[in-house]
């Protein structure tokens, strides 16, 4: 397997290259958080420190997850609650505070490309909850029956909460779906695009809001 290696501390480095060499795969390490934004199309996985000179770790790591779902192992000696929750939100497949064992390291990355490998059931792509029925497919929308006709902003956030059904949607994960990038889009927008929606369904009771969380559709 390709594994990409984002590490900043060569001795770090040298290390996980030769356990990584010895056990079958095929490293590249690189310093710089750059690099793993231009380089990681010729992976299989990416092992990334958060501690990169350039850019923060998790900063890539949300850049990288606008573009790839590649799969992301973070290693780091960064190991306070709220990175290693901030991580997992972000996408990381998973999360190991430095110092951590050879074996128990190989044993994750076999784990997580496992998981990456296994073909996902097939998602449903009409999604009902109470009267509201939402075709993924079709990009269309009906209420009782009837269709509701939704602009194209309405229909990609229903859309990414009808596609988690019963789960609830951070706000930066909309966002970022939506628009591309949390951190650009006006969060604002957000709000009245939910707005216009729970008018338009007249259905309050399908769109839930997670208090200072997100959003959860039907369930």
């Amino acid at each position: 397997m390709r594994v990409l290696l984002a590490e900043d501390d060569d001795g770090v480095a040298g290390a996980l290259t030769e356990a990584l060499y010895e056990h079958g795969h095929l490293p590249t390490r690189v310093r710089r958080g750059g690099d793993v934004l231009a380089r990681h199309r010729q992976a299989d996985l990416l092992l990334l420190d958060l501690g990169l000179p350039d850019l923060d770790g998790l900063e890539v790591l949300r850049k990288l997850r606008a573009v790839s779902g590649l799969p992301v192992v973070v290693l780091t000696a960064r190991g306070d609650e709220r990175s290693v929750v901030r991580g997992l939100r972000l996408g990381a497949d998973d999360y190991l505070v430095k110092p951590v064992r050879l074996a128990e390291l190989l044993a994750r990355i076999e784990a997580v490309t496992r998981r990456a490998a296994t073909p996902a059931a097939a998602a449903p792509r009409t999604v009902r909850a109470g009267d509201v029925e939402v075709d993924l497919d079709a990009r269309r929308v009906t209420v009782g029956g009837a269709e509701v006709r939704l602009t194209t902003k309405e229909f990609a956030v229903l859309a990414v909460l009808a596609a988690r059904a019963g789960t609830a949607v951070s706000r930066q994960q909309l966002m970022d779906e939506v628009w591309g990038d949390a951190y650009l889009a006006v969060s604002r927008s957000l709000d009245v695009h939910l707005t216009q929606l729970r008018a338009k369904l007249g259905r309050p009771e399908v769109l839930t809001t997670i208090r200072g969380f997100g959003y959860r559709f039907g369930g």
